[in-house]
């Protein structure tokens, strides 16, 4: 799934970026996968050091959705790698944005998916499958709430209240 430009999505939404219902998140963010270029409505999952709940919701339909998984911005552990990126891709879905760490880099950008995270890190997480499914995160300056929409791009990453339009 392709997306609009972000800059095009700023420039043509001043008035939502007042209100808050367009927000940017701070440049934070490396970018992988092939699809550098991604949008789609959020799923969110919380956890911390553990990617139990990541991989139940990658292993699942997608369908064109980003996941937003908020690891506390954790730099102790990867979160995805690229056998996740491997079921994200397979399963539909556009993205996945990992306030935290990802490993498997060459296979992450083998796969036909976008993803951002902080950094990479060799180690796996924990395997407890502790976290928090489908609930507001906070990430990079902004709540971000399931069903919203994210529009991300070597520019940068953008969260809507609903789908955007140039």
């Amino acid at each position: 799934m392709g997306s609009l430009p972000t800059t095009d999505i700023c420039d043509s939404n001043a008035e939502l970026l007042a209100k808050g219902d367009l927000r940017v998140l701070h440049p934070i963010f490396q970018a992988y996968g092939q699809n550098r270029k991604f949008s789609g409505p959020i799923v969110t999952v919380k956890v911390f050091e553990d990617n139990v709940l990541v991989r139940e919701l990658l292993e699942s339909k997608g369908e064109g959705r980003v996941l937003v998984v908020d690891g506390g911005g954790s730099l102790r552990c990867a979160l995805v790698g690229g056998n996740l990126a491997q079921f994200g891709e397979n399963n539909g879905w556009a993205g996945i944005v990992v306030n935290g760490c990802i490993r498997d880099v060459d296979e992450i950008n083998a796969c036909r998916i976008g993803v951002r995270a902080l950094t990479t890190h060799p180690q796996k997480s924990t395997k407890k499958g502790a976290g928090d499914k489908h609930i507001p995160v906070y990430i990079a300056g902004t709540w971000i709430r399931e069903g919203e929409w994210l529009y991300a791009d070597g520019d940068g990453v953008l969260i809507s209240t609903t789908e955007l339009s140039v």
